[in-house]
Parts: C-alpha cells; structure tokens; sequence
C-alpha cells in the first residue's frame, strides 16, 4: 500500500457532462446522477487541501475520431459534439452537451481537459498538468466506470501514477461491468474504496 500524501494527490473528475449525466441525455448513465453528492464531497476534500482539481470531457468533434460498435446511434444523437445544445427534462433548460453538469461547475483555477478518446492521458497534456503541480497520485471519480474511467485509470498506472478510485463516486449503465471493471482496478492498478475511507485515509 502506498502512501496518501495531499500534497502529491489531485483529484480527476471524469466526463460528468450533460449527454451522460442528464435526463435525456444521448448516452445516459442514470447511475451518474447518485454519484453527484459524493463527487461533490470528494471535490470540496480535494479544495480544502489546495489539490488540484482536473474535470476532463469527452468530446466526438464533427467526426468521430473513436470507432465503437454502438457508434451509429450516438453518432446520430449527436452525442458530445461541441456546440450542440440539447434540452434535458430534468432542468428544464438547454445546454451545450459537452459541458460539465451545473451541480459540478468547475471553477476559474480548475483545469478542464478534452479528450476525444476514452482515457484522459491519450493525446492530451494531462501528465503535463500532473508534473507542474507536483502530483503523482490521482484520486478518480466520474463515468462511465468500465470505459473512461477504467482507461483513465491503466493509463495513469501505465505512467507511473499512483491511482485511486471512490467508489461511490463513479458510475455505469451496467452494474455487472461497474463491479468487475472496480475489481480488476483493485487487482492490478490502484486502490479503490469509498469517499469516507479514502478522507479517513488521507487524515491519519
């Protein structure tokens, strides 16, 4: 077990965005809306103790630039495509689909990274950001737990990092997957527990 220091930990909330997170939304992961608190828990823990805090979005661009099975539905749902704005039932309002849900706002000095992959190291500066703040260990939270999530995670492991999951802070469309996807985490790439055992960790 490795050490859980503050000053080496930010804290990576992954594409809680509109098209996954809203009623409505064109990928929806109902699942993602019981992880607010907690993110939100995680975020506030993280802001206390001057962690950096990284929001990253998955973007699809005007073309898809990742090939999936399912990608004919979503590609016509114009899902995640900057500058699409779409109306979610559950707030009444149109937003742009690509942004961070409301209850998550990052703020000014947050740092917000695209990716047009799954996992938030491939093809963006995330390891950058990561270096110039004095970070080797990444707290993770967001959706969807077997995908972005789980790529986020080997790719941080795959550089070196120091990875953990809360798990009552990420989410999926497919609870079999989530618990696997969570177990093979704990196996082979970092430590995963709840928002409460992570904070008690961090204070001991």
């Amino acid at each position: 077990m490795f050490d859980f220091e503050k000053d080496r930990t930010a804290l990576i909330v992954v594409d809680m965005q509109n098209d996954f997170v809203r009623v409505g939304a064109a990928i929806e992961v109902p699942d993602a809306r019981q992880t607010i608190k907690p993110i939100l828990r995680m975020i506030g823990f993280a802001r206390r103790h001057n962690m950096p805090v990284i929001y990253t979005r998955f973007i699809s661009g005007p073309k898809c630039f990742v090939w999936y099975p399912s990608i004919g539905q979503a590609a016509i749902d114009n899902c995640c495509l900057k500058g699409f704005v779409r109306h979610y039932p559950d707030v009444d309002k149109s937003l742009p689909c690509v942004d961070v849900i409301q209850e998550l706002c990052p703020e000014p000095h947050d740092y917000i990274v695209d990716k047009y992959g799954y996992s938030a190291f491939v093809n963006t500066n995330l390891i950058d950001i990561l270096h110039s703040e004095g970070r080797d260990t990444a707290i993770v939270t967001g959706t969807v737990t077997q995908i972005c999530v789980g790529d986020t995670v080997h790719g941080g492991f795959h550089l070196g990092l120091k990875m953990i999951v809360a798990s009552d802070c990420v989410s999926s469309f497919d609870p079999m997957q989530h618990e696997a996807a969570l177990a093979n985490i704990r196996l082979k790439y970092g430590f995963v527990d709840t928002t409460d055992a992570i904070i008690e960790r961090y204070s001991r």
